[in-house]
Formats: structure tokens, sequence, C-alpha cells
């Protein structure tokens, strides 16, 4: 039972999940904080930096109008930090293992591969040594 719980435990599966959360986690206070502050930003130039106020015919959309800027801005930094930057690791990755070309004993076990497939195979030997 322990030795199960351990295994769990020390999974790298489950260490790599651990770390991606504490990141995330420490990521989401970043990118809550930047928010806030360019909220802080965008609210200077129409004069209040909360729109949680803002009503309209006495409907209160102030806070409509902060969750939409909230998303956008998260939406924003996400896709600029994390999704643009790793696409852009993604495509030098894939075109770095492509443009890679075959080392000198892969090149050559490969043409006597091509060889041996392309035999007849009637006399089982190929070339200047048979003789007749």
């Amino acid at each position: 039972m322990v030795t199960g719980f351990r295994d769990f435990i020390l999974r790298g599966n489950l260490v790599e999940l651990a770390v991606a959360f504490i990141m995330g986690s420490a990521f989401g206070t970043v990118v809550t904080t930047f928010t806030a502050t360019l909220l802080g930003f965008i609210g200077k130039i129409g004069g209040q930096p909360d729109f949680g106020s803002v009503t309209l015919l006495d409907v209160n959309v102030g806070r409509l109008i902060n969750a939409v800027l909230t998303f956008l801005v998260i939406a924003a930094v996400v896709y600029f930090v994390v999704v643009t930057p790793y696409n852009a690791l993604q495509e030098r990755l894939a075109k770095g293992q492509e443009a890679v070309p075959p080392s000198a004993d892969v090149a050559l076990l490969t043409e006597i591969r091509d060889l041996l497939a392309g035999r007849d195979g009637s006399t089982g030997v190929r070339g200047g040594g048979g003789l007749g």
C-alpha cells in the first residue's frame, strides 16, 4: 500500500503537473496584476480607473465592461507571452529536424539497403564476382 502511494507520488507526470500548476498560479498572479495596472491606465483615459459603477439606463454595465476588458488583456498577454513564442520555438525545432542531413553511417546503410532491395534474387550474387 505504501509502495503504491510512493510510486504514485514519484511518477514523472505527477511531478510535472505539480510544477506546471505552481508555475501557472504564479503566472496568473502576474497576469492579474498586469491587467489591473493596464485597466488603471485605460480608466484614466475615461476619467475613472474602475468601470464597475458605470450605468446605462439605470443598469450597471460597468462590471461587464471590466470583465470584457480583463478578458481581452489576459487573452493578449497569454497569446503574446506564451502562445507566440511557443509556436515560434516549435517551428524552429521542426525546421531543425528536417534540415539535418543523415550521417555517413546512415547514408551508407541506406545505400546498402537500397542495393539489396534492387537485387534480382536469381543468382544471389551481383557484380563482377560471378563465373559466367
